[in-house]
């Protein structure tokens, strides 16, 4: 399961720019939590320990806790805002988690052996197609990433979503075709190489044939 974090915080009266100007100079950041049919409560988060969980990644595919003087309130974090210039965390929107439910999150791709990767050996280059799948899991077993072994793909390869090993309860949301996550392209020169190596074959073949 993806790791979780905690982050102190209090309830927000301000709203507005201004407010949030105030609020950053502060140290702080305004924040809102949302969902489970519950009204959406504006709150504050330290900008720092904001910045420290965002930068370990997996921000948005981990369930965190939010504590608002003392009161713990499970959730994910669904959007930020961050500045354009300095890439300042602005804004969070998190949704609270209820008990027992399915969330939609991108889960990012883990490819393990690419040291021991046949179609890597002979010069093929890894091209990633999907970073991360969107996925249905269960709140409270989110996987930290989707696995993909790349110790048996060969030049050329496709390596698809039935390639990977998906936890209990996880669900791709794509579910009408065998989705492409990388391939294996392979060097150039190869298919010349393989189509001459043949053609030689083919030769010296017809060359017994007429002894």
């Amino acid at each position: 399961m993806a790791s979780s974090y905690e982050l102190k915080a209090s309830a927000r009266d301000r709203v507005g720019k201004g407010a949030a100007r105030a609020l950053r100079r502060e140290g702080l950041l305004p924040a809102v939590i949302y969902g489970d049919k519950k009204p959406a409560l504006p709150i504050t988060i330290p900008v720092k320990e904001t910045t420290i969980t965002l930068h370990k990644g997996g921000f948005t595919a981990q369930i965190g806790t939010i504590d608002i003087d003392g009161e713990k309130h499970q959730v994910i974090a669904k959007d930020f805002q961050l500045h354009p210039v300095r890439d300042d965390v602005l804004h969070v929107d998190f949704l609270r988690v209820a008990k027992g439910a399915t969330l939609t999150v991108e889960i990012p791709v883990q490819f393990i052996n690419e040291e021991d990767c046949p179609g890597l050996k002979k010069g093929g280059v890894l091209n990633i197609v999907r970073h991360t799948v969107e996925m249905n899991v269960p709140a409270d077993s989110i996987p930290e990433a989707l696995v993909l072994d790349l110790a048996k793909a060969q030049p050329g390869d496709s390596l698809h979503i039935s390639a990977v090993d998906l936890p209990k309860g996880a669900e791709p949301t794509i579910t009408d075709r065998d989705f492409t996550i990388a391939t294996i392209a392979a060097p150039a020169g190869m298919k010349e190489t393989d189509e001459g190596e043949e053609a030689e074959a083919a030769e010296e073949g017809n060359e017994e044939a007429s002894e």
